[in-house]
This record gives C-alpha cells, structure tokens and sequence, in this order.
C-alpha cells in the first residue's frame, strides 16, 4: 500500500510535509519520495493531511465492542486504539464480580466468559474488533475483589492482596492502574491505599492515571492529594478529563493549572487528558454521599426508598446549597440512559421536565429514578465553562478522550442518549479549536492526538509515522472534518475522515467501514521505571 502526495504529519510536532507513506505488512516501510515503488493498492491523498491514528485516552467503549466491533463512533473520527480502566476494568473479577456484572447489563447484553484482564483483552480481539484495545487495570476493581463493598481502608493484608492483583495485571500488559475516586467503592480508598497501588504500577514502568476525588468545590485539594499520590509511589501521574466543575469552581482552573505545573517544574511527569465539551456525563450517583451508596446498588436502591434515609438526604442537599447547584438547577441535567423500559420515555429531557411531568420535586424524581430503574441513570451535566476549555487544549500535556463508548446510530445503541463526544470528541478538537478558533496548530493537535500519548503510556512503535512502526494511519480533510452531533441529537457521525488503517489494514475506505476487523490488544512495552 502507498498513500501518496498527503501532507504528512508524523506525530513529532512538525509542520506536515508532502510525502508519500509506504506500507507492507502491518508496518510502515517508508515515509517520503517514493517514486520508484508502485504499491499493490495506492491512495491518492492530494490536500488531505496524514497522521498517526489517535489514541482515545478514555474509552468507555469495552461492552459495547463485544457486541459490535467496528467501533464506528471513534473510528471515523481517526481513533486507532482505545484505552479503557477508569477506576473500574473488565477483571480480574471473582465469581461474585461476574453475578454482578451480569445482573446490572441493561440494552447491552453479553456472556462473561473470562476472569482476568488480560483474558477480557483477548476475549475482544477473538471476537473481532477494528481498533485496538488496551486497559489500566482498575482500582476500585481490585478493591472490591478483595474488599467488597465495603466502607472502610484495607487492612495491611487485603491491600497486600490488591498490589498483587496489580502486579498480575501489569505482567498481563495492564498500562497501569486507573482509580476514579467519586464512585462507589472507588470513593472508600484511602491516599495510602492509593499509593500501594500506583508503586506497584509503576514498579512495571506503568501509570497512574485517575478521577480526582473531586471535581467542585474541593478541586484543588483533590487535586493535591493526587500530586501526593504520584511524589510517593513514584509513577507517571495524568488526570483523566480535567476540569473544574460547577459555576462556584470555574475561577479555580488557574490554580488548578498552576498547582500541575508546579508538579511538572518539580520533576514529577504529572499529564492530563479531556475531552472537548462544556458538560460532563455520569449518573445520578455523582449527587449522592458515599453513605448512601454503600454497599453497591441494591443497598442504594433500599435507602433511597426508606423515609428516613431519604429525609436524611435532602437535608445533606439542603445544607450544601441544593443537589443541583453545579449545574444550575435540574434544568442542567439531562437524562439519556435508563435501563428500564417503563422509563425510556424520559430519554433526552432534563430532570425539571421529569419532575414536573412526575409531581414530585427534582430532588424526589431523582431517588425515585434510581430506585425504579434499576441503574444510576445515565446523565449529561451541563457544568463547565468553555473558555475554561480554550486554558486547557493548548496546554502541551493535554491529551484528549472522549470519555465515552464507541458505537453505531443503529440497533441496541439507538436505545439510549449518549453524550455528543461519544461521535465527535476528536473531531471537534480539529473542527472547532484547530481551524476555526486557531488556538492550536494542526502538527501540535496531531502530536497530541497519537505520539504524546503512545509515549507516555509506553507504547512501542505507536503513535508515530515512521518507519519500523505499525501502521496506524488516518488521512483527513482539515479543511472539513466536522463533528455533528448535539445534545439533542447526538446520533450524528462526525465527517471529514476519508481512510483509516489500523496494522496496515484498511478500516475505512472513502469514509465508510470496510467490515475489516484487525484490531489487538497493546500492551505495555517497558518493564521498569
């Protein structure tokens, strides 16, 4: 295969030049003037620029690729590989981990036939994908594999036992360990357990990467505590979707930048990551103390029908100034994913229409919700600022995710709302903040889209347009990728991406999917810091 006369940009941070790109095999073979060699199959890629293929730093996409492996949502967009494990992984589960897991399946459904994550990895790969995959291994994960549960920090043998699920899941090819300390039993983790986990990563040479514990009105200090984490076990440190949510933060994202930098200045290889949207997806859980989701969900489900839990916490809403306050109001919330079929007619309203429509108030529409749907309720939260968004995508360690899953306008998926960046993510840093805000230069949005994450996450011979390196390959138009999708109708597939191979395999041909599934698992290359 040759791509010939494209603007090539090769992931380094240069300026593209017009180049031809020689492919054979799963490799590149050769980058420049390649007059000589005629390939079997030749793209003609005249005023189209070609890059490495992106790198989705959070991909929520590890269900919905069981049962569809195209991942046309992030594959259209020029996303090669997708990483997986904030603060949860696809194993290693326990006998007890996998009735669960069965038991909270809504729209999507599928067997659970592995016990690791090495074995989840694999299990994908048979299946067939047309991306590749890669994981950290979770720490909540590991928490309640030993810990079930419950609220409390790990004796000194339990966490022995959680660094030694880390350490299988590193000699698996895990990148590291993933932690999001806002969910239930993520939240229960002590700092000292946290460090346990991240040294033992990093002992593999593999990352901390982490949901800071909290993303309001305790920002800075979450963020300090994730500092500490990463100056004591001594691994690489990013944080997943950086942000400062909620009105009351949005002046705090200078000293959250400055507190970063100091970290970076002091040596430490503190990154971050985010995705390029104003409003955050969750569920109805992010409102909710840690009391009262104790236990898992069934345990949620009960207090929240019990009058005096309930009344219990209103009053913890009362006092912190109302359980909407980040957003503005239940008017800042949108529902988009209900398990239950009776209330799949609230899909895409906010929570105020709910509420009316309901005669109760949005705080009891809320508990309610959870309660009947057998879920947290998938939500958009409409919390951050935009021009705090343009402070962070020109920071040169910002990477970008979409925080999403990876999936189709058809079938099963069509059964629920997700958010916009689940089909536009990274097509929107192109569109809107490369060319049309100019904020950043095309070669740097690309080092960042692929090399700078396949390097700090240790990737061999990823993420870079040279030769000896698999071809993972995206050509575009700069001058009309687009994203469509909105919060009303996110069900739009982004345009302007014309080819995208992955291991020297042609995905999409003319923008469309060829069907061609050549997707593997990557795993860590370093063995030690």
């Amino acid at each position: 295969m040759v791509i010939r006369h494209g603007t090539v940009y090769d992931g380094s941070g240069q300026p593209g030049v017009v180049a031809d790109v020689g492919i054979r095999g799963d490799s590149i073979v050769a980058v420049g003037e390649l007059t000589k060699e005629k390939g079997k199959e030749e793209v003609d890629a005249t005023g189209l620029a070609v890059a490495p293929g992106f790198i989705n730093m959070l991909s929520w996409a590890p269900e919905a690729l069981l049962i569809d492996g195209r991942s046309q949502s992030d594959l259209r967009q020029g996303v090669t590989l997708e990483v997986f494990g904030e603060g949860e992984s696809m194993g290693p589960w326990s006998d007890s981990m996998k009735a669960e897991a069965k038991a909270a399946q809504g729209d999507i459904r599928y067997d659970i036939t592995w016990t690791t994550l090495g074995q989840y990895l694999d299990t994908v790969v048979k299946k067939g994908i047309a991306t590749n995959v890669a994981s950290f291994v979770g720490a909540a994960t590991v928490r309640q594999h030993v810990l079930g549960h419950a609220a409390r920090a790990a004796t000194p043998e339990e966490l022995a036992q959680m660094v030694a699920l880390v350490r299988q899941a590193m000699g698996e090819g895990a990148l590291g360990v993933g932690s999001s300390l806002i969910y239930e039993p993520g939240m229960f983790a002590t700092t000292e357990e946290l460090v346990a986990l991240a040294q033992a990563a990093g002992d593999s040479g593999g990352m901390y990467i982490s949901h800071i514990r909290n993303e309001n009105d305790s920002l800075l200090d979450a963020a300090a505590e994730f500092v500490d984490i990463v100056r004591r076990s001594g691994a690489r440190g990013e944080v997943y979707h950086l942000k400062a949510a909620g009105r009351d933060n949005w002046g705090k994202l200078d000293s959250l930048l400055a507190l970063l930098e100091a970290a970076r200045a002091e040596g430490l290889k503190v990154t971050a990551d985010m995705y390029s949207y104003p409003a955050s997806s969750t569920g109805l859980d992010a409102i909710m103390p840690g009391w009262v989701r104790e236990g898992g969900y069934e345990a949620w489900r009960a207090r929240l029908l019990n009058p005096a839990d309930r009344r219990k916490l209103l009053a913890y809403w009362r006092e912190r100034g109302g359980a909407f306050r980040g957003p503005g109001g239940p008017e800042g919330v949108l529902l988009v994913d209900f398990k239950n079929d009776s209330l799949k007619k609230y899909t895409g309203k906010r929570l105020s229409e709910v509420a009316a429509l309901r005669g109760t108030s949005p705080e009891e529409t809320a508990m309610d919700l959870v309660a009947q749907d057998g879920s947290r309720v998938g939500c958009v939260y409409f919390t951050m600022l935009e021009d705090n968004l343009r402070k962070e995508v020109v920071l040169p360690w910002m990477a970008f995710s979409s925080d999403a899953s990876s999936i189709a306008p058809e079938g099963v998926f069509l059964k629920s709302n997700p958010h916009p960046r689940t089909y536009g993510s990274f097509a929107r840093v192109l569109a809107k903040y490369v060319r049309e805000e100019k904020l950043v230069p095309l070669e740097e949005a690309i080092r960042r889209l692929s090399a700078f994450p396949a390097e700090n996450l240790g990737l061999a011979r990823r993420g870079r347009l040279v030769p000896g390196y698999f071809a993972d390959v995206v050509v575009f138009d700069p001058a009309t990728i687009q994203d469509h999708a909105t919060f009303d109708a996110p069900h739009q597939y982004a345009t302007g991406v014309e080819q995208v191979f992955v291991n020297g395999t042609r995905v999409i041909r003319d923008g469309e999917h060829t069907g061609a599934m050549p997707g593997r698992v990557v795993r860590r290359a370093r063995t030690g810091r």
